[in-house]
């Protein structure tokens, strides 16, 4: 009987409840590492993000970064 109340609550408020989860481990993480170890850590998180997005969205990505660094050619 709990448990199908608990699922209807989680279906019937889902963003609530995840993003008070959310909220919980940003403010436990916070505690434990300090705000800027985890302020670095979201940091890092993001840019590894935009990164991922951006190489799987243009699949010579690499190759066009590496011709702009290096001269054309040299890296293969």
């Amino acid at each position: 009987m709990k448990k199908e109340k608990l699922i209807s609550f989680y279906c019937s408020h889902k963003g609530e409840v995840i993003g008070a989860a959310i909220g919980l481990v940003v403010a436990i993480m916070i505690l434990i590492l300090g705000f800027f170890k985890f302020l670095f850590i979201v940091i890092c998180m993001s840019l590894g993000y935009y990164i991922g997005k951006v190489i799987t969205g243009d699949k010579d990505y690499l190759k066009k970064l590496f011709d702009k660094i290096f001269p054309p050619g040299t890296i293969r």
